[in-house]
């Protein structure tokens, strides 16, 4: 008897091991935002992010955007979209100090996202693997920050945040 209830306290703490190291990896984990409209624009949406091994996707949708055009997307540092024009959110979300860059250069914001492209009806279907930035709590991760839709495209260059205009949409990670 205290042969097999060694083997399972054992079976059982190995399982807890693998589990543990798979939350600290993050796969699978999630997190959502929904967006509200800012700075006087009716640009709103929800985002989806999802750890998979080293990347996380992120999903969205969006209305009420510019048809036709590119809109900024980013994770910002602070978790308060309560301003009107959504500066209340910090700047870009940015844990190692790196300059603002094309997302996946290694040289970019861990916020730094691919920019949104909506139809000729304002609206917008997102996907893009980012990495850089993880779906927990830790240094870097986006849990508590906020996601925001800027008026203009991302330069991907410009300095401090890709001259991509005014915050039209905000949302808190959850």
């Amino acid at each position: 008897m205290i042969k097999y209830t060694s083997l399972a306290i054992g079976t059982l703490a190995a399982l807890s091991l693998v589990a543990c190291q798979s939350m600290e990896q993050g796969t699978g984990q999630k997190a959502s935002a929904s967006l509200d409209s800012r700075s006087g624009s009716s640009a709103k949406g929800t985002v989806n992010f999802v750890w998979q091994g080293q990347d996380v996707l992120v999903t969205g949708s969006f209305s009420g955007l510019k048809p036709n055009a590119e809109q900024g997307f980013h994770v910002h540092e602070k978790g308060d979209c309560s301003a009107a024009d959504a500066t209340s959110a910090g700047g870009h979300f940015n844990p190692d100090s790196k300059s603002h860059g094309m997302p996946g250069s290694g040289s970019n914001h861990a916020g730094d996202m691919p920019n949104i492209k909506s139809d000729a009806n304002g609206n917008a279907v997102y996907s893009a693997k980012i990495s850089g930035f993880a779906v927990n709590s830790g240094p870097t991760g986006i849990l508590g920050k906020s996601v925001v839709v800027h008026r203009d495209p991302d330069d991907y260059k410009s300095q401090p945040a890709g001259n991509s205009g005014p915050r039209i949409a905000c949302g808190l990670i959850k």
